[in-house]
């Protein structure tokens, strides 16, 4: 069993480890720390069983980095790992090929019951319980599936935007200049089909690319007891 463990929290990390090692043995387990080392392992290694990934990457916004992986190697199953018990979130995550969804939170029984689900073949989106509005998940979901097809550059120039910056900043930021910032802004509004920076901010805002923050799980949590 060949597992891929995808987060940058290092204590994440090795308690997802250990957990694993002890519940699947024999296994063997790889980590990626970004949505970029994360291609370059599944593009290396063809006999991954499992893809863990948390949604909150460095190099990656909103569900970015769950559509690279799923168009990168479609038949790897992926179960998404996230600080936040949100119904909404899972239900995106579905929606982009994750055969599952379970919050840091969960005791290791939990997440290992997961994890057999979808080795089984299974889906495993229990244990999240806010609701929501069918009507904003649906106007999040078509908003965030056009978020995923930004290049990450892209996706770095809209948050820029966000932020307020101008052309010659975002151009300063990024050491690019400015009128390849301008030619990202124009492929933005147009993947966006929107005709102004403004609007385009706004669209993101209601999609998935400014997610609130992964926290790290309490006390309460399984990765609470790892080694410091």
């Amino acid at each position: 069993m060949l597992f891929l463990i995808v987060d940058d929290h290092p204590l994440v990390c090795s308690a997802l480890d250990g957990m694993l090692r002890t519940a699947f043995e024999p296994c063997d387990l790889l980590q990626a720390h970004s949505a970029g080392e994360a291609l370059e392992t599944v593009r290396r290694l063809e006999d991954i069983d499992l893809v863990l990934l948390d949604l909150k990457l460095p190099d990656v916004e909103g569900f970015q980095g769950l559509v690279q992986l799923r168009q990168e190697a479609p038949r790897i199953p992926i179960l998404v790992l996230s600080g936040l018990e949100d119904v909404r979130l899972a239900q995106l995550a579905q929606s982009y090929g994750a055969l599952g969804y379970v919050s840091k939170k969960s005791s290791a029984a939990e997440i290992v019951s997961a994890v057999r689900e979808v080795l089984a073949g299974n889906t495993a989106f229990g244990g999240v319980s806010v609701p929501y509005e069918p009507e904003e998940l649906a106007e999040s979901d078509q908003v965030s599936r056009v978020i995923g097809t930004l290049t990450p550059q892209q996706t770095t120039v809209l948050r820029l935007l966000g932020e307020g910056l101008l052309n010659k900043q975002i151009a300063y930021e990024l050491s690019i200049s400015e009128s390849t910032v301008k030619a990202h802004v124009s492929a933005i509004l147009k993947k966006l089909e929107v005709s102004s920076r403004m609007q385009a901010v706004l669209l993101a805002q209601r999609g998935m690319l400014g997610q609130p923050s992964v926290p790290m799980a309490s006390s309460a949590g399984v990765f609470a007891s790892a080694d410091r």
